[in-house]
């Protein structure tokens, strides 16, 4: 599976922007599992293993 990975939203500073005000006034903690919320509830969205495994290992290699 190829993941995209150019610029595919249309308004990506907005959401960005949104990402981050969603964090304002957290704790590392609560930041740390909003994002884990946030990945779960994207990746049964996306639902297919093969795309998830192929992003796993994108986001691993970009670490």
């Amino acid at each position: 599976m190829v993941l995209m990975t150019k610029p595919n939203m249309a308004d990506a500073d907005g959401f960005y922007a949104k990402l981050l005000a969603s964090h304002r006034g957290l704790t590392e903690a609560q930041s740390q599992a909003l994002n884990a919320r946030l990945v779960l509830i994207l990746a049964n969205h996306v639902g297919d293993g093969a795309t998830l495994d192929a992003a796993l290992a994108l986001a691993r290699d970009g670490a």
